[in-house]
């Protein structure tokens, strides 16, 4: 909690305080110095706490595609380098758990584990030989709880909500999301984490979805090993995804491999509505061999994310706005979405859009990161109102989404950082909309009936809209005017308040001398304009 009041007063103070008295320059040169700093401390904290806060770390160290190399690098110790627990806490874990000694469970165990993950960590081991018969294989990996670990989590979620609390009393936060219900969502999926049989659940659901896609592979659930706190599973360990040596020196592409992860994430979103929402580079392998050279592993179901009909629906209407560089089709979609905010300038943020597809779509982060940053600034101050505005929100129920898409952008940067997610949204678009399943169709009928609706209404409207003509009843709105005179109005109350807090300051230094108790009630009083003129967004 000291760590995160520190950070939210550092932030408020460099982001948004200095720069009200001109000084965005001063505050912007030692932003990298000090989130790099503030990166290492979390860091630090992060490892000796465990729990979720190492999963906070985990996202943010695969930000590589906006995140300087400098702050991700403090973080990327926290990715596979976790305190692992004793060996006879975890025995007593999986001899409580499973029933039976470790010796009957299994034909040997290994003491030292392969990964040591926030909630559990895995060992390598052998099936007696009985199952393994059965199931035809043998070696498996043993994923455990941590013992304690629900206490922990509980701990980590109380403290959570306490910042979403924090973050809900900020207006420039919680009029773009609802912070304590997006703890919320995180705190149902963490606490589905620490249930290891809704993640046998899980695996064998996501196997299904890709049952006949050979570039897609899970492990196998060995269910007679496996428990609420133990859960037992086929080896599949091959080449972690990001090890870019170790894919050239076994003949793939670092580049193919971006696509195809690129591709198989559209079709858990946009197609089987049910997504792997940790797909951090830990969590991934490439497997040598198969159709196309290599096929990706994916590991550790803990947390899933699902995606209602309705909702995959506005999703794929977006993806097809995106791939055909339509603006309006974009703003439509977004509004279906819910993350355009209700007071947005739909026409301005058209016109923002076309420009923005006319002059970067297409480009991969490479290429934006090469772009001139006067012809961004000119791009910023050409669209300043919107741009300073951001209409946008974060409904509470795209958390897992926004993580997800996150994640795989800053993976598909470290395979290749000139990838180009453009490239994978544009065939995966035309096959989406060339017959993706019967989702699809369902979607494209709804929205057909809706256009021959809106078309049976038109005359009606238009018949409408003559009479109030007529009457002299049609007003006119410009919501651009009308931001720039709200902006006007309050740069005039908070250029008012600044000159009541010089006048109440100057009066009372000059009555100190003469009458001590006046020149306290005025310097005192002086506050309250000064916070109008430095906490405009809370008191607005």
């Amino acid at each position: 909690m000291r760590f995160a009041a520190r950070a939210l007063v550092q932030a408020w103070w460099f982001e948004l305080v200095l720069p009200r008295f001109g000084m965005a320059r001063l505050a912007a040169r030692g932003r990298i110095r000090r989130l790099q700093k503030l990166a290492r401390r979390f860091h630090d904290l992060a490892a000796d706490l465990g729990g979720l806060m190492i999963k906070v770390g985990q996202f943010l160290s695969s930000r590589l595609d906006i995140l300087p190399p400098e702050i991700t690098s403090e973080l990327e110790g926290l990715q596979d380098e976790v305190a692992p627990e004793s060996l006879a806490a975890i025995v007593a874990q999986v001899e409580r758990e499973l029933g039976i000694p470790l010796d009957r469970a299994f034909s040997s165990f290994e003491s030292e584990p392969i990964a040591a993950a926030s909630l559990g960590q895995a060992h390598r081991a052998r099936l007696s030989p009985g199952i393994a018969a059965d199931l035809g294989f043998e070696n498996v990996v043993v994923k455990v709880l941590r013992p304690g670990i629900e206490q922990i989590v509980e701990v980590d979620l109380a403290a959570l909500r306490r910042v979403g609390r924090w973050l809900s009393r900020v207006r420039l936060v919680n009029r773009r999301a609802d912070a304590p219900a997006l703890v919320e969502e995180f705190a149902a999926t963490s606490l589905a984490e620490i249930d290891y049989r809704t993640e046998a659940g899980n695996v064998e659901r996501f196997a299904n979805d890709f049952a006949n896609d050979p570039r897609v592979g899970t492990p196998t659930v060995v269910f007679e090993r496996s428990a609420r706190r133990v859960l037992t599973l086929s080896d599949v360990t091959a080449i972690k995804i990001t090890d870019v040596a170790a894919l050239l020196a076994a003949g793939i592409d670092p580049n193919a491999v971006a696509g195809e992860l690129a591709r198989a994430t559209f079709e858990q979103i946009f197609v089987a509505g049910f997504f792997h929402a940790d797909p951090h580079p830990g969590n991934i392998f490439v497997t040598p061999g198969g159709e196309g050279g290599f096929s990706l592993t994916y590991i550790d179901f803990g947390m899933m994310g699902e995606i209602p009909d309705d909702l995959r629906s506005g999703l794929q209407q977006f993806i097809f706005a995106v791939a055909a560089r339509d603006a309006r089709g974009w703003v439509v979609a977004t509004q279906r979405l819910g993350v355009l905010l209700p007071s947005a300038d739909t026409v301005e943020l058209e016109r923002a859009i076309t420009a923005l597809f006319d002059r970067f779509g297409g480009m991969g982060v490479a290429e934006l990161t090469r772009i001139d940053p006067r012809e961004l600034e000119q791009f910023a101050l050409q669209f300043s109102e919107l741009v300073r505005t951001l209409p946008f929100q974060l409904p509470e129920n795209y958390l897992l989404l926004v993580r997800t898409i996150s994640l795989i952008s800053g993976v598909t940067s470290a395979l290749n950082r000139d990838f180009n997610m453009w490239d994978a949204v544009d065939p995966f678009a035309r096959t989406l909309l060339n017959g993706g399943g019967a989702s699809t169709l369902r979607s494209v009928g709804r929205e057909g009936i809706a256009i021959l609706s809106a078309l049976a209404r038109l005359p009606q409207r238009v018949d409408a809209l003559a009479t109030r003509l007529d009457r002299g009843e049609l007003a006119v709105r410009s919501p651009e005017v009308e931001q720039r005179l709200r902006l006007l109005d309050g740069s005039v109350r908070r250029a008012t308040s600044a000159v009541l807090f010089a006048a109440l300051l100057i009066g009372g230094i000059v009555l100190r001398s003469s009458d001590e108790v006046l020149s306290w009630v005025l310097l005192g009083a002086s506050a309250l304009p000064l916070l109008h003129v430095v906490l405009p967004w809370r008191l607005r």
